[in-house]
């Protein structure tokens, strides 16, 4: 048995680093945007704008969170690949895609992809110090309050030139949403970055603006989970339960929150979170792993690499502010476990597959890297865990 934070580092130097490291573009810029189930790399592959910001913000949190100066150059590569390429100098915001060499391929905009950019700038900025991708970061905060608005709350996709678009992007589950928890949960994680780089009191509203939302329109009190896809209006389009998202926004909105430094707030929606995790617990977790999510009542038991990574965290964070709940610790050790034996990719140079079937077969047809498949997820929760250094072990 070890500490959970002790098999932390050995993933992440091990194994998550010289894998993401291996797949920088020296040529071209950025980071190869696909590698298929065999580990061959597509290197004209289109390079996803989101793993761009997603691999920027691993990197520079590596960087800082492990105290690794040798870090900084892979973290400075996808920056200088966002900067130059993925943000859109004539009518502003970060395009969905660009080509495998940089040009824009699909140059639409989407609220979820200029957050995420956030995130990764003020983690950028955090690490460096540097004033460039912290004013890159306040721009797009900007443009996300001045165009992808209303209201209500936030909308979802528009074309380049932020002209409302249909919202195929972040719509699952044969519906067309007008609005998402998804994306309204990582504006909240993007703006929380920024005003940790920050301290802008403009960003402190737009969280607490958010927060609301999210604890009247987004928590369902009776349910104790999320509604997930709605029109205009707020109204559920579809009977859903995202066990990942739930997890995942059970400790993440914590922490934002925390950052604001007012108690009540933090009280109320620390309420919130946990009744989140204690109903992934008990309603998708089957002692070892995590489900992904319940539609109209029939769960969907493949075991997702993303929400496994975030069930260990959202578990982690809920013993730590409840220490009698014994069961999140236990139940934080076996997912633990059951990544390490059945999620990670044990052949030579793997890292994790993108998701099992309920026997813990991996999936060949899903790639290992895609737009969607980053370090971001398994990343954080490596990094989370070595500052947390919980009394878990594994």
């Amino acid at each position: 048995m070890e500490r959970i934070a002790n098999a932390a580092s050995a993933m992440l130097t091990e194994r998550l680093l010289p894998f993401w490291q291996a797949l920088r573009d020296d040529t071209f810029g950025g980071y190869y945007g696909y590698m298929d189930f065999r580990h061959q790399v597509d290197r004209k592959a289109e390079k996803g704008c989101i793993l761009n910001s997603r691999i920027l913000w691993f990197f520079s949190e590596a960087a800082m969170g492990l105290g690794d100066g040798s870090l900084f150059p892979y973290a400075r590569h996808a920056y200088l690949f966002l900067r130059d390429h993925c943000l859109d100098r004539d009518y502003g915001g970060v395009y969905w895609s660009v080509t495998y060499d940089g040009k824009p391929l699909d140059d639409s905009k989407h609220t979820y992809d200029q957050a995420f950019a956030i995130y990764a700038l003020s983690a950028y900025a955090r690490l460096t110090g540097e004033e460039e991708p912290l004013a890159l970061a306040r721009s797009l905060f900007r443009l996300i309050e001045e165009r992808c608005t209303d209201a209500e709350g936030y909308l979802e996709a528009f074309s380049r030139d932020f002209s409302p678009i249909s919202n195929e992007k972040l719509s699952e589950n044969g519906v067309m949403a007008e609005r998402t928890m998804n994306t309204l949960l990582h504006v909240f994680e993007g703006y929380a970055g920024l005003y940790q780089a920050s301290r802008d009191p403009a960003v402190g509203r737009a969280m607490e603006r958010i927060l609301d939302i999210y604890a009247g329109r987004i928590y369902d009190p009776d349910r104790r989970r999320q509604k997930v896809f709605f029109d205009l209006d707020y109204r559920p389009l579809i009977d859903l339960t995202s066990y990942g998202h739930d997890i995942e926004s059970s400790w993440l909105i914590d922490w934002g929150c925390k950052l604001l430094g007012k108690p009540a707030l933090a009280e109320k929606i620390a309420a919130i979170d946990s009744d989140l995790a204690r109903s992934v617990l008990r309603d998708a977790f089957d002692g070892a792993s995590i489900a992904n999510e319940c539609e109209e009542g029939r769960v969907d038991g493949h075991r997702v690499w993303w929400v496994q990574a975030e069930a260990v965290l959202g578990l982690v964070n809920e013993f730590g502010k409840h220490p009698d709940r014994t069961d999140c610790r236990d139940a934080a050790a076996a997912v633990w476990r059951y990544i390490t034996e059945k999620v990670t990719d044990h052949r030579p140079g793997g890292e994790w597959y993108w998701r099992l079937d309920e026997n813990g077969t991996p999936d060949q047809g899903k790639p290992i890297v895609e737009p969607w498949k980053c370090p971001y997820h398994n990343g954080r929760m490596c990094l989370e865990l070595i500052r947390r250094d919980p009394d878990v072990f594994v």
